[in-house]
């Protein structure tokens, strides 16, 4: 089964943008930010995780935004997605990578991340 574990949104400014969102949303950093990497959380409630990330691209020519989708069987849901007219991509993973890297039928990517049950 796979579910919407966090939004993954690239941005230039990672402490810009976690002020932003945090006051836009409502949300708290689930645990201090790196100077890279941020995952924010609602503050009350239930609510999708926003994963912030530094990227060097620019919005306007590059997809800066992807969906990690948590899966307790990443192989088996990797398959089923290819089934269903996804594609795998090509990319450099660094070692110990959790996650697979697809492509929706209209080449928009997305993330395949192993949860094994667990947050």
């Amino acid at each position: 089964m796979l579910r919407i574990g966090s939004i993954v949104w690239g941005v230039r400014d990672v402490p810009r943008a976690v002020r932003f969102w945090c006051d836009a949303l409502g949300y708290r950093p689930l645990r201090p930010p790196s100077a890279d990497w941020a995952i924010l959380v609602p503050r009350e409630g239930e609510g999708p995780q926003l994963a912030i990330t530094l990227v060097t691209s620019e919005a306007e020519s590059h997809q800066r935004h992807h969906l990690d989708l948590y899966a307790s069987d990443q192989a088996a849901e990797v398959e089923r997605l290819v089934d269903l007219g996804a594609r795998r991509v090509a990319w450099r993973y660094p070692e110990g990578a959790d996650y697979v890297v697809l492509a929706d039928p209209d080449g928009n990517t997305f993330c395949v991340v192993e949860k094994g049950g667990t947050e």
